[in-house]
């Protein structure tokens, strides 16, 4: 079954809000898959309000440690079925949540996609999305940790990240 998630929480009453990237790396969203289940990957993808004040690079990228986050809640990792049941991602700050506010000491890392990000207007790929084919979609370990990472070196920017993925096996 797919679900969706982004770096934020679920829009009710207002529209989902951007998230400022900072200066250094940067988790912008992480999904913690559970001892017993992995993850599938079938797409991910971001929006920049504005290019980066110099050249920058998001990353999605599996890890082995977890950032420090605000914690997701249930209804922030949504079924794309209206039947569907809740996801078994582990919810949590050291778990599935967004907006870094420290990002661990990784020592072993599986990166699935990057991004070049250009500081000069109107070149940087202010909107990207990736789909995987079906055999070549990136599947997440049990316990391992998928981050959306930014890094925007000298002018942070405002971002809206998200993951479709299946939970599998």
């Amino acid at each position: 079954m797919p679900y969706i998630t982004w770096n934020g929480p679920a829009p009710t009453t207002a529209a989902l809000q951007s998230v400022t990237t900072g200066t250094a790396i940067k988790t912008m969203l992480q999904l913690a898959t559970p001892a017993a289940r992995q993850i599938q990957l079938l797409e991910w993808g971001f929006t920049l309000d504005d290019p980066p004040g110099a050249d920058g690079v998001i990353e999605l990228v599996q890890t082995d440690v977890a950032a420090t986050v605000v914690a997701h809640v249930a209804a922030g990792v949504a079924p794309l079925d209206p039947n569907g049941t809740p996801s078994l991602l582990t919810l949590g700050t050291s778990a599935t949540g967004y907006t870094a506010s420290a990002e661990g000491t990784t020592t072993a890392s599986r990166p699935f996609d990057a991004v070049s990000l250009s500081a000069v207007t109107g070149e940087s790929p202010l909107t990207y999305t990736r789909q995987w084919m079906p055999d070549a979609r990136p599947i997440v370990a049990v316990s391992k940790f998928l981050r959306v990472r930014a890094t925007t070196p000298t002018t942070a920017v405002d971002m809206r990240c998200w993951i479709v993925f299946n939970e599998v096996g």
